[in-house]
This record gives structure tokens, C-alpha cells and sequence, in this order.
């Protein structure tokens, strides 16, 4: 039995053991057209490794940097334990809410803010008119890690509204990883829900919207991008190749992690653009669990993770038996547990891991050195409610299906070093380049009132 098995990894960093029976994304056709030339040769726009690839600033150039709570009580794993938070605040006496609060030079209870867009909490000061505990919202907390957050402006300190102005039903995010080498994991994620921009490790990365306007009206792309792949790639493409939806699918099959952030090539062949597009829209279906209509991710009958012995109501420990494919949890049993499930990093970090632990800690009361924790972090801790059990399983099913597109983006990435390439040069000279500075600003969103300071209306 071990808990720290090591699998073979490729260029992402992902164990490379597909399970059985995992459905397998579209293969990529050998690329047409010149080869480019080896590493280290002359071309145009330089070889794949350096100069031939394109910044993420430079395809999807409006990025917002990652909330900042300013206090970790108010976003956790069980919305039960968050609203329990607010009742202690709200109903504590001056001095103890001011020790409860953990105020910052953002956020004290006497700060007078405006109202998150789209949502009805107070705007008054918080010492004098708390009112009612708002609906706490799911987030994605981090790769892979759906928690909640109480939505209140006067909680947390850098909420961005500018990205809750655009997130609706049409609306999604990509969020780069922490800056690492090539070896440690995928560049980016791609969500439905309002991400915060969380990093497991290292300096957290920007979250860049798929749309600069709610309704999923003016994409997040370089201005001309589009037009310029249909024209260069249109040909015998599918009609919805080229969709901003294709390009963000395409960024995420594509993109490679660097020491400066996540770099896309954009292939000078057809055929590879449209075996990536599919690749990525797959990735997009398992990353965002079935969002937007799409199919929840699920394993072969064989395949799929169960409980096979109840797990305790407040486990302490998680261990990976690989050779019985079990994940043991406490005095608990899970199984089928492949090993590229558990062996799944993200930045340096195993994701179960780290998805338990939080977990755990809030379901002991216990912090992550094993002391109590103070203040509104130990309120609400209830032991392992039974959805927790529900979302690790279908993490389990998550992990494993990702791992199994490693060979496609291997193969990917094989055609993209032998074939022709898109790069700066071209577009610069089809004027895609240099994006102006206009697109690197959010767009003005006047489609409602917001709510200011003191019940005041919000100039936008």
C-alpha cells in the first residue's frame, strides 16, 4: 500500500495511465503543408519553443487579476458552515465582531461599499445594518476545487466586480496556473463559475472572460483573430470552427505552460486546427462538469468510482492502495480509483490531496497544522456531509478522463513542432497586431443600475 505511487508523466506532468474503457478524444491528423524547420533553424516567426508561440495577452487580451477575500472564513467548502459564520458575526456585540471580522486595511465592519453586481446584500456599514445572510455562491476555488462564497462587497476585500458584471449563463472563464516549468501540470482551466483565481501553488494567474459583455456578446479576442483563421483555415472547416467558443477550445488544447505564462501556437493547417478545436471542446465538457448543457463526465460501467465502505464522519487521512485501485479514506473505501486519478498535479500538487485536506480540515475543525483554528473559521464544522462524498467521485471520474486526453495533446503538439505555423509576424501584418489598448480594458456595462455605498446608486 502506498500513498505516494509515481506514474509516468509526460510533457504536462499528468500520470499517463489512461483506465480502461475512457473514451478517447478525436486523434490528430498528420499536419500538411512545409515542415518548419528544426529548432535553432531560421524561419519567419522563429521555432515552435520560442518565437512562433503567442501570449495569452496577445489572444485574449482583457484579463482581471484573482479576488482577494482578505479573510478566509468567508468562502469554504459547505455553504451550511458559511451562513452559520454570518449569524455569529451579525449578531455579536461591537467589540466581539470587530475581533471576529478580521479586518484589513480594505475591509473593517465599518466599511461603506458598493453592492456586488447582480447581487441584493446590504450596503450598509456592516456594524450598524448586517441584514440578512445572501445566498452563498458556487466558485471555483482553484483547479478542479468547487466551493462556496458569501457574494457581500463589504466582506472581501478585492471582489472584482468587473467579472461578476459579465458572468451569466453564457459566460465562460480561463484561468491560468501558476507559473511553473513545462513539467508541472496543464497551463490553464476553463469554468462556468466565477473563479477566483486561486493557486495551489506559486503566484496565482490571471482569469481572462470569454466574453467582455453579458448575453455572450463581444468575444475576448484579439480584434481580426476570427476573421483572419477562417480566412487562412476556413476552406472545408465546420461552420462553427471558428466560433469564440473554438478558439477558447483551441487555447486550451494548445496552450503550454512557461516561466512567463501559458503560450498557444495557432497552426497553419486546417486540418490540425480542427482536431485541437474537437480536443479542446472536450476538455471544456469534463473541466466545466457538463455546464451549459453539455454531458456530465462519466466513466464505462466498469470504470466508475463507488463507495464501498461508508466514510467516516470526520475522516483524518486519505491513502491510494495502487494495487487494488482504492482510495482509502479514513475508515472508508472508494474504488475503482485509477492511478492517473491520484497522481493528477496541478503547479507541483496532487489535486485529491489537496481537495481532501480542505475538506477534512473543515470537517474536524482543524486547521491545516492540526490546531483549532480561531475566530469564524472553526464555526459550522458538521463532519462529512454526504454531497462531499457526491463531488469526490465525480472528481475521481474528472481526474481520470483528463489524464486520458494526454495522448491526444501529445499528439497535438507532435504535428504542431512538424507542421507550418501562424505566428506573430503574419499577425502582425494582418494588423491583428498589435491589440489595442482598448481591448486590454473592460467593456462599459450599463444594462442595469448598481447599487452604491449607503443605498446610493452606483455611477458606472
Amino acid at each position: 500500500m502506498t500513498a505516494h505511487g509515481t506514474a509516468a508523466a509526460g510533457d504536462d506532468g499528468n500520470a499517463r495511465s489512461s483506465p480502461p474503457g475512457t473514451p478517447r478524444p478525436p486523434d490528430v491528423p498528420s499536419p500538411q503543408g512545409t515542415p518548419r524547420p528544426p529548432d535553432g533553424a531560421s524561419s519567419p516567426d522563429g521555432p515552435l519553443s520560442q518565437d512562433g508561440l503567442l501570449s495569452l495577452d496577445e489572444l485574449m487580451p482583457w484579463s482581471v487579476r484573482p479576488l482577494r477575500t482578505g479573510r478566509a472564513w468567508v468562502s469554504g467548502p459547505d455553504p451550511v458552515a458559511l451562513r452559520a459564520r454570518w449569524e455569529r458575526l451579525a449578531a455579536a456585540g461591537p467589540a466581539e465582531q470587530e475581533r471576529l471580522f478580521a479586518a484589513s486595511r480594505s475591509r473593517t465592519p465599518h466599511s461603506s461599499v458598493a453592492a456586488l453586481p447582480g447581487r441584493s446584500a446590504g450596503t450598509g456599514r456592516f456594524a450598524r445594518t448586517p441584514g440578512p445572510c445572501p445566498d452563498p455562491v458556487r466558485i471555483l476555488h482553484g483547479p478542479y476545487d468547487e466551493q462556496w462564497l458569501l457574494p457581500d462587497h463589504r466582506l472581501i476585500d478585492a471582489a472584482r466586480p468587473e467579472l461578476w458584471r459579465v458572468t451569466d449563463g453564457r459566460q465562460l472563464f480561463a484561468v491560468e496556473h501558476s507559473s511553473a516549468p513545462e513539467d508541472s501540470g496543464p497551463a490553464l482551466s476553463v469554468t462556468a463559475l466565477l473563479p477566483d483565481g486561486h493557486s495551489p501553488a506559486g503566484r496565482p494567474g490571471r482569469i481572462r472572460p470569454l466574453y467582455r459583455r453579458p448575453g455572450g456578446t463581444e468575444p475576448n479576442l484579439a480584434p481580426g483573430l476570427t476573421e483572419l483563421l477562417r480566412g487562412r483555415l476556413g476552406g472545408t472547416a465546420e461552420p462553427d470552427a471558428f466560433t469564440p467558443e473554438a478558439v477558447l477550445a483551441w487555447v486550451l488544447a494548445a496552450a503550454r505552460p512557461s516561466a512567463t505564462g501559458p503560450r498557444v501556437p495557432l497552426p497553419a493547417d486546417a486540418a490540425v486546427w480542427s482536431s485541437g478545436v474537437a480536443l479542446g471542446r472536450e476538455l471544456i465538457r469534463l473541466q466545466s462538469r457538463g455546464a451549459r448543457g453539455g454531458e456530465r463526465p462519466r466513466l464505462p460501467g466498469g470504470r466508475r468510482p463507488y463507495v464501498r465502505a461508508a466514510l467516516p464522519a470526520r475522516p483524518t487521512g486519505l491513502v491510494h492502495e495502487a494495487g487494488d485501485e482504492a482510495l482509502v479514506v479514513g475508515d472508508g473505501r472508494i474504488s475503482p480509483v485509477p492511478a492517473a486519478a491520484w497522481e493528477f498535479t496541478v503547479g507541483g500538487v496532487r489535486v485529491l490531496e489537496l481537495w481532501f485536506g480542505r475538506r477534512a480540515a473543515a470537517a474536524t475543525g482543524r486547521g491545516p497544522d492540526g490546531a483549532p483554528p480561531d475566530g469564524l473559521d472553526a464555526v459550522g464544522a458538521r463532519g462529512w456531509p454526504r454531497e462531499w462524498t457526491s463531488e469526490l467521485l465525480e472528481l475521481i471520474t474528472v481526474l481520470a478522463l483528463l489524464d486520458g486526453t494526454a495522448g491526444p495533446r501529445k499528439q497535438l503538439w507532435a504535428a504542431l513542432e512538424a507542421g507550418p505555423l501562424i505566428g506573430p509576424a503574419e499577425l502582425r501584418t494582418a494588423g491583428v497586431l498589435p491589440v489595442p489598448p482598448s481591448a486590454r480594458r473592460p467593456a462599459s456595462v450599463l444594462g442595469h443600475q448598481e447599487e452604491g455605498p449607503e443605498g446610493q446608486f452606483a455611477l458606472l
